[in-house]
């Protein structure tokens, strides 16, 4: 392992230097590390000269699979420790609010069960849920999709339509229904334009669109370092410096009066899933897992048995 990890610094720093510092080494024996590791394995990994330091063929394979065989132990590892803790957990990767609402009747639910251990909540950025289930941070997990499912099995909970939310006094708030075009040049939470997001693949960067939501001269801007929480955003969103698009459960759960969240006609729903590692053969992970479906099930049911539009229009109309 020692010897994996002296070669992936060096592999992302070509620099026998600088990877010797980042180690917080000295360089001459992080050298003869490297050149060991290469007599064992058989190849030459690293093309040197007194200027230069590139990977060969060979090394850019072994880079490849030295970071995955690294992870794969990093992982075990976590996985060891947490299954010898005294008290038995079962740890739930999760982004804050992205959960349809299912979160509380699924734990209630849950613990109801006499073999449901204590519920540890991993909290996360979006993005973060399927890989902390492959590096063993936790044991199952809410996705919003879609999502790297390698190494994972899951089911699908729930599918809802995302709005978008804006500044009340936006002039597109004033629309009953909107589409994707009309946001060009609007700021998302992350900071990239619309169209350079990947929503609006026929649409290319250009200038603001002219179709009733031209966009502003920036006056307000955050120097947030990382994934801004909801607070955050809809903070930013009130003061029309960005849109953003969450599912309409989130929109029920944040009702301003400064924001206005309206249906956007050619935007893709999202699907709320449960999801965990192939691997994994803990009662527990299955007793969520089957819980976590009938909750969803049972909220799907009665979706179903709502008025045929009110899923849709509820959240915008009652919102604005």
């Amino acid at each position: 392992m020692r010897q994996l990890r002296y070669f992936i610094a060096v592999a992302e720093e070509l620099h026998f230097g600088r990877a010797a510092e980042r180690l917080g080494m000295a360089q001459p024996p992080l050298s003869r590390a490297i050149g060991r590791l290469e007599r064992k394995v058989g190849v030459q990994l690293l093309e040197r000269t007194t200027r230069h330091v590139a990977l060969t063929p060979a090394g850019e394979v072994f880079l490849r699979d030295a970071r995955s065989a690294l992870d794969t132990i990093d992982a075990a590892v976590r996985r060891a420790r947490h299954a010898g803790r005294p008290e038995r957990r079962l740890r739930l990767a999760l982004k804050a609010d992205h959960d349809a609402g299912l979160l509380p009747r699924i734990l209630s639910a849950y613990h109801s069960e006499d073999i449901a251990p204590v519920v540890e909540l991993v909290h996360g950025a979006v993005g973060e849920q399927a890989p902390s289930l492959r590096d063993g941070r936790a044991d199952v997990a809410l996705v919003s999709g879609p999502f790297d499912d390698r190494g994972l099995d899951h089911e699908p909970l729930l599918t809802e339509p995302r709005l978008v939310a804006l500044a009340a006094g936006d002039p597109l708030a004033a629309r009953p229904a909107l589409r994707l075009a009309d946001f060009a040049g609007r700021r998302l939470p992350s900071g990239t334009l619309v169209e350079q997001s990947g929503l609006l693949s026929g649409l290319l960067p250009g200038p603001p669109s002219s179709n009733g939501g031209p966009a502003r001269r920036e006056r307000v801007t955050t120097s947030q370092q990382g994934a801004l929480d909801t607070t955050q955003i809809l903070e930013l969103v009130e003061l029309g410096s960005i849109v953003w698009f969450p599912p309409a459960s989130i929109a029920r759960r944040y009702p301003r009066p400064e924001i206005a969240y309206r249906p956007v006609v050619d935007l893709e729903p999202v699907t709320l899933s449960v999801a965990w590692p192939q691997e994994a053969r803990s009662r527990a992970v299955a007793c969520f897992v089957r819980n976590a479906t009938e909750v969803a099930e049972a909220a799907r049911s009665a979706l179903a048995a709502a008025p045929a539009h009110a899923a849709l229009t509820a959240p915008a109309a009652r919102l604005a």
